[in-house]
């Protein structure tokens, strides 16, 4: 089988989609039923990649490609591709909340979205959460969805840092969108730094947030802004490294497909701070300190509990141990490997 991939989000630097494109590729090199087939990724050249590609050229890009079925990873797909199709969506937010994107935006999700889960054989998503999101949202029948977990890298824990060493960074890595409530996270973290001069606060991720957040402004009005870092990208090495660093994830989405980030701390021996959500309770489950609502006095009460209260740092991390077993890249590239097989055929 010759598998076609829409390959636009491995470029520059990958975040979400890409990453996971780039999970499932990198075990499918390893995994002896995905080495039997043929992958051609098809990318569009520098300063395209729009909407115009996807609907005109990648058709044809499939086409010349002799390509039995097509995964396109992002959402949407030609809607006249000539083979068959097989799409993930991680979520439909652009259709729950309309108002956390542009009107331009969110339309086009909406429109090209909907269509491609229709005109596709299979489709992916990540949680039985986004799978009755998607079938109620988009009107598509359920029994053509696939729930696909994720994998995450696990790492060995960094041992206990010495007092005054990497002891007490909170980190929170992800794109910054509206729906993550960043101005709470600064606001909590603030008042549980005015208690504890010790900490400090690491934002990694692009400011994506509609209506735009100015969020360096919020960092200088916080009272605490020479302890917060924002950075709007890190290579992955940094990233490791920042993981290694932090004692504590926060991570206050009231709305996601998935949410990877957190788990990759529980991976990495943090423990998390996370909202109270259907998606949050399926996927972490009783690996988390649960905030029931983003109110910046609950944040910095449950920042200074992962931080400073061992019965629960100890918790959260067994209930971590059960849980990261389920989240492997190989058993979610075969699942990806037989959606794509059974569109084939």
């Amino acid at each position: 089988m010759r598998i076609a991939i829409d390959g636009r989000e491995l470029r520059g630097t990958p975040t979400g989609v890409g990453r996971f494109l780039k999970g499932v590729m990198d075990a499918w090199d390893v995994l002896p039923d995905a080495r039997r087939h043929e992958r051609i990724v098809l990318t569009p050249a520098a300063g395209h990649g729009s909407t115009v590609w996807e609907q005109l050229t990648l058709p044809r890009l499939v086409r010349a490609a002799g390509a039995d079925v097509l995964f396109a990873p992002a959402y949407s797909g030609p809607l006249s591709c000539p083979v068959p199709m097989v799409v993930a969506i991680y979520d439909v937010s652009f259709a729950a909340r309309p108002d956390w994107f542009g009107w331009r935006e969110g339309t086009r999700r909406r429109v090209l979205t909907r269509l491609a889960a229709r005109r596709a054989a299979r489709v992916l998503t990540t949680s039985h959460f986004s799978r009755k999101e998607i079938a109620d949202r988009l009107r598509i029948s359920s029994s053509k969805i696939d729930v696909v977990y994720p994998g995450i890298p696990l790492r060995e824990p960094e041992p206990p840092a010495p007092c005054g060493r990497r002891a007490h960074v909170v980190l929170y890595v992800g794109s910054l969108f509206t729906r993550r409530h960043i101005p709470e996270l600064i606001d909590g973290f603030a008042r549980a730094a005015r208690r504890r001069p010790d900490i400090r606060l690491a934002i990694v991720g692009d400011n994506r947030t509609t209506p735009r957040i100015d969020v360096e402004a919020l960092v200088r009005a916080s009272g605490v802004a020479d302890r917060i870092n924002l950075r709007s990208y890190v290579p992955d090495e940094m990233l490791a490294a920042l993981y290694g660093e932090a004692r504590a994830f926060v991570f206050l989405s009231e709305y996601e497909g998935f949410g990877l980030t957190p788990l990759e701390a529980l991976g990495a021996g943090v423990p998390i701070v996370v909202l109270d959500t259907p998606v949050a309770r399926e996927v972490y489950r009783d690996a988390a300190c649960y905030v029931p609502s983003p109110d910046p006095s609950l944040v910095a009460a449950a920042i200074d509990r992962v931080l400073g209260d061992e019965a629960e740092r100890t918790r959260i991390l067994t209930a971590a141990a059960r849980l990261l077993p389920r989240y492997s890249w190989q058993t979610c590239a075969a699942r990806v490997l037989d959606a794509l097989t059974t569109a084939a055929a």
